[in-house]
């Protein structure tokens, strides 16, 4: 390839020149109309238009309509037909009005983003071809997907096609904008014909209830008689990667697996630290915008933005909601920040890990419980000492990640997550809890108790007379005139996979492209079990006659006493931690075939059985589709890494293998006594990596060949691909980064890290 015009690398850098931030069609309405709103008017005015609010549904229904809508919600009731069918009605006038043709039942199947089937609002009557639109109750409570194609690890045979999709009321429908017009999407549970959950929403919402139900029954039994419900709260903050779009179409790797699995370090990565937080191009910052109004328009509360660490990377976190929303919505999410990106000839990646050499992409979890009249259970409050519900659901926490570190492990267990743990942006594979100094010095004062030395519950002090906890928290004061501020009362620790952030825990561990219901599934899951084990054991202790306060104390004492190796506050990159976690009796699953192989545990079917979140052959189904997505995500990348040797790197290499031989050649005709020493040696480096990539393809293609014959259980043949496969893959990537050193610009084919990563 010897012309930058033939180059398709060179094709795409030139193209970028031209291009140029993208406005959104809100913007452009609103200059075009010369305006004199301001911004924040447009914010305030288009804030969820295209969500069937409970308001909305309120001002469109009649009261009693409404009222035994909310209850059956509250008590999960199926709805009266009648009223079914007014609020389905006063959906489709809804949605009409605003422009929707068609509607559909949206659900988010194992392993897959989401699907939908759209079907129009428009009915034919009789014989003379007349239309009418209409939307009963029986179609927006019930839809039926054919369910045959979807991943469902052999809980049910190929020819059981018939499927149920199931409107979640707690979930308002949305209405989402084509080129064409809109189409009105309803949230929907996913189960089989036989009533197995085939999707990520239904034992979502078991796991909501469960902990819901045990978290109340522990507030009474420690005197809260006014709460009614528990719910969970969540906020994701998501990462993802921005390159030009025209990258993105010459990297067949990108295209297929969401990462390249050939790439050479360039010259420069993250090491100057220059982009984090730093101003974002103004193609990416344009980009953002839209995402920013498309998501404000379907009531999605985006509120931070801002460069990560790596270059190319960013974040955008939304405010904290429902988990149960905050899921659907960080589902949307995903899907409009890939769906603007092409608009402005740009791609997100939301792969763990799309490029070697710098950070990789998480979805920090801030997750949280709140009672139904607002009291967030993990706010220490002004006096922590005496906060006993805190006391409470806080040895919960510790003691659910402690006896179920394995789940909680195998629940963020993704091959793209394989490539991000332990490294520096992103926690170990080790579970641990984090708590700062402030609630850790809490925690041991509860270890140390007795029933001889009670702490006072009056005036924020205890026994030995000290002030409460928060009394400690101390002002900040840098000097010159700025004013002292508070510090808050925790530092960060990036290292841990589990940290408390002052009123909540950030679970750090979750990959970029994962659809977080899966994991507060577990999460919520895990703590119900510890809750409900919290609530027996202070019956059974006050039921001997001990005071119920002390009964409390020696409950929580005892749990933090037994669960306390689960806490680290030090460094979770050391190994020195890897060695004290061993000592602690830790887990350390460091990549995705071990950690998924416990989900299936004797232990973690009692867990989930007994709290009615999966079945046992729900439990079996879900782990032979998380290693079947394993096996084919594994499978892709090595298709794609035997694409790329042969199409790209080894008949770049050949060029330029060739040229040189010419040249060399040519020299010593013209000057036999010429010295070419270095010369010769460059092309025996090339000739070298050129063999090596061949070979490492041929290599790579045949143990291909053997996949098939790996067939003992879906566990042995996941264990063939992380043992055989993935070695070969990186092999065949030594060779083919080794030559991208060394083979000239004009003739290397495929897009640089240097390009995809730095040009906007």
């Amino acid at each position: 390839m010897s012309s930058h015009s033939t180059n398709p690398r060179r094709a795409v850098t030139n193209a970028i020149l031209s291009r140029q931030p993208v406005e959104s069609e809100h913007s452009a309405k609103q200059r075009s109309e010369g305006t004199s709103a301001s911004m924040h008017d447009w914010w305030s005015e288009n804030w969820a238009v295209n969500v069937f609010t409970h308001a909305e549904m309120k001002k469109r229904v009649p009261k009693s309509v409404y009222k035994e809508f909310q209850t059956c919600v509250r008590e999960s009731r199926q709805l009266p037909p009648i009223v079914a069918d007014v609020i389905a009605n006063a959906m489709k006038d809804w949605a009409v009005e605003r422009g929707a043709t068609h509607f559909t039942h949206w659900f988010q199947p194992i392993h897959i983003a989401t699907a939908r089937k759209d079907d129009s609002f428009i009915s034919f009557t009789g014989n003379e071809g007349k239309t009418i639109l209409e939307f009963s109750g029986g179609e927006l409570i019930r839809g039926e997907p054919d369910a045959s194609s979807f991943p469902n690890g052999g809980i049910r045979s190929t020819y059981e096609a018939r499927g149920y999709t199931t409107w979640d009321p707690n979930s308002p429908a949305f209405l989402v904008k084509n080129t064409n017009g809109l189409t009105l999407l309803i949230p929907t549970c996913f189960c089989s014909w036989t009533g197995e959950a085939l999707d990520v929403k239904t034992p979502l919402l078991r796991s909501s209830e469960s902990l819901s139900r045990e978290a109340v029954r522990l507030l009474k039994i420690i005197g809260d008689h006014k709460v009614r419900s528990v719910h969970t709260t969540l906020g994701a903050e998501q990462e993802f990667f921005v390159i030009d779009r025209g990258f993105f179409l010459a990297r067949p790797d990108l295209l297929f697996s969401g990462r390249s699995v050939i790439g050479a370090k360039p010259p420069k990565g993250q090491e100057m630290e220059d982009h984090y937080f730093a101003t974002m191009p103004p193609r990416v910052m344009a980009y953002i915008q839209e995402v920013e109004q498309e998501l404000w328009l379907m009531g999605i509360p985006t509120k931070t933005r801002h460069n990560e660490v790596a270059p190319g990377q960013h974040e955008m976190a939304p405010i904290f909601e429902d988990s149960n929303l905050a899921a659907d919505h960080n589902m949307i999410m995903m899907e409009v920040l890939r769906d603007v990106a092409t608009r402005h000839n740009l791609t997100c990646l939301l792969h763990e890990k799309p490029f070697a050499y710098v950070n990789g992409s998480g979805k920090h979890n801030n997750w949280s419980m709140a009672t139904d009249y607002g009291v967030n259970l993990l706010e220490p409050s002004k006096s922590p000492r005496d906060n006993m519900p805190f006391h409470v659901f806080l040895a919960a926490v510790i003691r659910a990640v402690d006896a179920h570190a394995d789940i909680l492990r195998a629940s963020i267990a993704t091959p793209g997550n394989d490539f991000r743990l332990g490294a520096n942006e992103a926690p170990p594979a080790i579970m641990s809890i984090y708590l700062g100094s402030e609630i850790d010095e809490l925690v041991r004062e509860l270890i140390a108790y007795d029933d001889k030395s009670e702490p006072s519950a009056a005036g924020g002090r205890g026994a030995d007379g000290r002030p409460s906890l928060s009394k400690m928290v101390s002002e900040l004061n840098i000097g010159g005139t700025v004013a002292p501020f508070k510090r808050d009362r925790t530092d960060r620790n990036r290292t841990s996979p589990f940290a408390f952030t002052g009123n909540k825990f950030e679970f750090r561990a979750v990959g970029s492209s994962q659809n977080v219901g899966a994991t507060v599934t577990i999460l919520n899951t895990i703590v119900a079990d510890a809750i409900r084990s919290i609530a027996t054991e202070i019956e059974k202790t006050a039921a001997e006659g001990i005071e119920l306060p002390k009964a409390i104390r020696r409950v929580v004492r005892d749990n933090l006493r037994k669960h306390e190796r689960i806490i680290f506050n030090g460094n979770g990159y050391s190994q020195e931690w890897v060695v004290e976690a061993e000592k602690r009796g830790l887990p350390n699953l460091r990549e995705t075939v071990a950690a998924l192989s416990q989900f299936e545990s004797e232990k973690s079917i009692r867990l989930f059985e007994s709290l009615r979140v999966f079945s046992a052959s729900e439990i079996k189904s879900r782990k032979n589709v998380y290693f079947e997505h394993y096996c084919n995500t594994i499978n892709i990348e090595a298709q794609c890494a035997l694409n790329l040797i042969n199409a790209h790197v080894i008949p770049s290499g050949v060029n330029y293998q060739t040229q040189l031989a010419t040249s060399i050649k040519s020299v010593k005709e013209l000057n036999p006594a010429a010295k070419l020493e270095e010369q010769t040696r460059r092309l025996g480096d090339v000739t070298l990596h050129v063999e090596g990539a061949l070979l490492a393809s041929k290599n790579l293609s045949e143990k291909l060949a053997e996949r098939h014959k790996h067939h003992e259980s879906p566990e042995q043949h996941a264990i063939f691909f992380r043992d055989v496969i993935k070695p070969c893959i990186t092999e065949a990537r030594v060779h083919s980064d080794k030559l991208e050193h060394l083979v000239p610009d004009e003739v290397w084919t495929l897009p640089k890290y240097s390009d995809m990563l730095f040009l906007k």
